[in-house]
């Protein structure tokens, strides 16, 4: 299917050698674009003005060579209309292959963890700071900026950190990057050596980042076993200690204290994935780990979960050590984080949408989370489902003799995306069989209808 240019559409690139004659050249580059597919049947041609022009030649060339392409079938044309490539043409080439496989009939209810409803993502409340940003912005704001991050941004961030995780940081130790895993990035470059993950957790991230490298560590109903840490020989972690990704554990008070004794003792750092903090139900609110020991610790958080996964944003609170290093990777990696959208991000904290919207996509959550649990206890009352006071994902403890795997097979039969456990642990073991139920992006509406679907399958033996 041709592209529908607005306009006359964008140039053709031809080179022409000025000492031949021009007429059969264009005539013959232009029937060689078609031949070769670069220019696709219903395409739109330049006009013979704008094409002349490009060309530096006279428009009467540019006409007498789409004649001759229309008397030879290669291109149409009809009063009033653009020219463009004929439909009729026959043009022995490959067929390419198709951009998409054949589509799998739609899912009546999908149940993806880390995604958050990106319907309800406040694009009212991001146009409106676009457009404050472009009203107001110095002219200066539209240069490349500091590859750090927006001046104002990371204060904004420092003060909002402070006031809502305990975050013991300043502006100078704050670094905008583009999302959470160029934040982990440039951190495990400018760290090195093999990087402990937690088990199960986000192992394929972590190794991508840090370059393959990995120790896989257990995570207990206390969080990461720092003694299983002590001994992987690693000086450098990375954690979710607010909501464990993706079994849900907090981690406990004394191994959080462990872990920074851990860190210290083996001159170590830990890095702090604060993913989705903002979204806490019926406990009360656990602070950040870095408040701890800012000294050993690396703060990472992002907007993907709070806003929308597209606008790449986050940042990197740094210990005063590395920053200088942490900067300088980034400022070679691209230069900074787009300058406007930092700005509107800054529009959106200052002005209050930011937390509004915050507290709207909790009572939401909050109202999807109910609906799961009840759907389950009605439905599939012997399944456990733990995880649930923070975040918008849960875990299903499948029954024993329950196999995983066919789970989520005969659910797919029935038109509903479930997904297990076994993918986040380091061997995939699918034992003990369980089930990571987001419902971030799942409407309650969807919800009732997904586990009614497969409620006897979680159930089955």
């Amino acid at each position: 299917m041709p592209v529908e240019w607005s306009g006359s559409g964008p140039q053709l690139l031809m080179e022409l050698d000025r000492s031949a004659p021009l007429r059969a050249q264009v005539e013959e580059q232009l029937r060689t674009a078609i031949q070769t597919g670069r220019l696709v049947a219903g395409e739109r041609m330049p006009s013979t003005r704008a094409l002349a022009t490009y060309l530096r030649l006279s428009r009467g060339v540019i006409q007498e060579c789409y004649a001759q392409l229309q008397a030879e079938g290669y291109l149409t044309s009809r009063a009033g209309s653009a020219t463009r490539v004929a439909t009729t043409i026959s043009i022995d080439r490959p067929t390419p292959a198709p951009l998409l496989a054949a589509e799998a009939p739609p899912l009546l209810a999908d149940f993806p963890s880390g995604v958050p409803d990106l319907g309800l993502a406040p694009r009212a409340d991001w146009a409106w700071a676009v457009r404050e940003v472009c009203r107001t912005a110095a002219d200066a704001e539209f240069d490349y900026g500091d590859a750090q991050g927006a001046p104002r941004l990371r204060e904004v961030l420092t003060g909002y950190l402070r006031r809502v995780r305990a975050v013991d940081t300043c502006a100078a130790n704050v670094v905008v990057c583009g999302g959470f895993q160029q934040g982990l990035g440039l951190v495990l470059r400018v760290l090195g050596g093999p990087v402990a993950v937690e088990d199960p957790g986000s192992v394929g991230n972590v190794t991508r980042a840090a370059g393959g490298a990995t120790v896989p560590v257990p995570v207990d109903e206390q969080g990461i076993d720092v003694g299983a840490l002590a001994a992987s020989g690693a000086r450098v972690v990375v954690v979710t200690p607010a909501h464990q990704w993706p079994t849900g554990v907090v981690l406990a008070p004394a191994r959080r204290h462990a872990l920074v004794a851990w860190a210290r003792e083996c001159d170590g750092y830990i890095v702090e994935d604060d993913y989705d903090a903002e979204f806490r139900y019926d406990r009360e609110p656990v602070g950040s780990l870095q408040g701890l020991a800012p000294d050993r610790v690396i703060g990472l958080g992002t907007v993907s979960k709070s806003l929308a996964p597209a606008l790449r944003l986050g940042w990197a609170v740094l210990p005063s050590a590395l920053a200088t290093a942490v900067v300088a990777a980034k400022a070679v990696a691209d230069r900074g984080t787009p300058q406007l959208d930092q700005l509107a991000l800054v529009t959106l904290f200052e002005s209050g949408r930011y937390d509004r919207h915050l507290r709207r996509m909790r009572t939401e959550y909050a109202a999807r989370r109910d609906v799961l649990v009840s759907a389950l206890t009605r439905l599939a009352p012997s399944v456990r489902v733990t995880g649930l006071a923070a975040g918008f994902h849960a875990i299903a403890h499948l029954p024993a003799g329950v196999a995983e795997a066919d789970v989520i097979a005969a659910a797919r039969e029935r038109r509903v995306g479930l997904y297990g456990m076994s993918t986040y642990r380091s061997t995939h073991d699918p034992s003990p069989a369980q089930l990571v139920l987001g419902f971030g992006n799942t409407s309650q509406h969807e919800i009732r209808t997904g586990i009614g679907l497969v409620a006897d399958l979680l159930s089955r033996r």
